[in-house]
């Protein structure tokens, strides 16, 4: 978990906003499940890292209907193995913080429970086929993958660079949005319906696809002039795609240069996110436990 702040991304601490047990077991398994700087939350983290991806790649493999029929009972028993460990590790969060309703509604909360929640709602709900098709509650087992931003910090960083660079992504995706609206427009004007391009939305359509270099083919100009524009179209469509990439490797550049954050945490004021080489709190002056550099 990685929970830096940075002038663009305020980020209250775990600490205080789930309220940190001060003693006894429960400061012991909010130090596992929650503090990753820690040997024993390293080999916590490491673990379900292990089993979410395990989990994933057993659902999909699940829905494949020869191998479905074939292992159908080993694929139902590892759902159940893994759906139990994940109910386990929910309740733990839950139990070890002073407010664990704060922690069910937070981002992570949801996507726990959303993680256990389609297998026991598969069977203890009589009739739930009526309703919902059961392939979809198999799907939504695939959200366990998002766990794996809670325990990978390179999520956290995607996170904030796309977070810094949210304004001038926007910025272009309008300026796409309006290239693409003018080009369909003029493209309808000068293919027309004779040639498939019925209406602006279709042609727009075109334009996206063609903008995009992606050129399914279902829809192509026939006209010498439709032609020319469909290359500007294309060889615009190679520089377009270049922008948003430079601005958010721009952006993991800047993270870069920013310090390492960590989720270290004072015991005396339960400030969070102290720099790997402090000794002691940036707010109360208390010292830190040393920092493991061997991760």
């Amino acid at each position: 978990m990685d929970h830096s702040t940075t002038p663009f991304t305020p980020v209250v601490p775990d600490a205080r906003r789930l309220g940190r047990p001060l003693s006894g077991w429960k400061l012991k398994l909010y130090t596992v499940v929650f503090e990753a700087d820690t040997p024993a939350g390293r080999a916590f983290d490491l673990v379900l890292i292990g089993l979410i991806v395990a989990s994933v790649v057993v659902v999909m493999l699940d829905s494949v209907e020869s191998l479905h029929a074939r292992w159908k009972p080993v694929f139902d028993a590892l759902e159940w193995a893994f759906t139990l460990l994940f109910t386990l590790e929910y309740f733990a969060r839950l139990s070890c913080v002073q407010r664990p309703l704060r922690y069910a509604r937070s981002f992570f909360g949801v996507i726990d429970l959303l993680a256990i929640l389609p297998t026991y709602l598969s069977v203890l709900v009589p009739g739930l086929h009526a309703l919902i098709d059961v392939r979809v509650l198999r799907l939504l087992r695939l959200f366990r993958i998002l766990k794996l931003g809670e325990y990978v910090a390179e999520y956290g960083a995607l996170g904030r660079a796309l977070m810094a660079s949210r304004r001038k992504i926007l910025v272009f995706l309008s300026f796409v949005l309006m290239v693409v609206v003018v080009m369909g427009t003029l493209m309808y004007v000068v293919e027309g319906a004779a040639n498939g391009f019925t209406n602006i939305p279709v042609s727009v359509y075109w334009a996206v696809t063609t903008m995009t270099t992606v050129g399914f083919g279902d829809l192509t100009p026939k006209t010498d002039l439709g032609r020319l524009i469909a290359s500007v179209m294309m060889l615009l469509g190679w520089g377009t795609l270049a922008v948003p990439t430079g601005i958010v490797s721009a952006e993991f550049t800047a993270q870069r240069t920013r310090h390492r954050p960590t989720t270290r945490t004072c015991p005396s004021c339960l400030s969070e996110g102290h720099e790997p080489d402090a000794h002691f709190c940036r707010d109360c002056g208390a010292p830190l436990t040393p920092y493991r550099h061997d991760r």
